[in-house]
């Protein structure tokens, strides 16, 4: 951890704003009856996870599990929203498995990060 010197330096926070940017590419084509609906709620929940990581990382370390939980909270949502967004047909079978593969990734990396601040026995 001596590294990290920022939420930056993060590699949850890192592939969390990658989640965020392939959200945004993949709500963009979402049917335009959806833009104040799923596709608002879609990228409000993938901006909102690299958001609470970061904030975390102001807090100390009760404030900073809290956001990491809210963030995996948020993360949660984000893949229900997906899914639905693919049983509706919004969302590519190609683009699915990207999402999938990104988001597994950042919930690993964020849960990791909230084991690693509990204390130790």
């Amino acid at each position: 951890m001596s590294d990290i010197l920022s939420f930056r330096d993060l590699l949850c926070w890192q592939k969390a704003i990658d989640l965020a940017v392939l959200v945004y590419e993949i709500s963009a084509k979402y049917p335009s009856a959806e833009r104040f609906g799923l596709t608002s709620h879609t990228r409000k929940s993938a901006v909102s996870v690299p958001s609470n990581i970061a904030e975390g990382t102001r807090h100390r370390t009760a404030g900073y599990a809290s956001r990491l939980i809210i963030a995996l909270g948020e993360h949660a949502e984000l893949e229900t929203q997906m899914i639905i967004g693919g049983r509706l047909g919004y969302v590519s079978g190609a683009d699915m498995k990207r999402f999938e593969t990104l988001s597994t990734s950042v919930g690993q990396l964020t849960h990791a990060l909230l084991r690693s601040l509990e204390p130790q026995s």
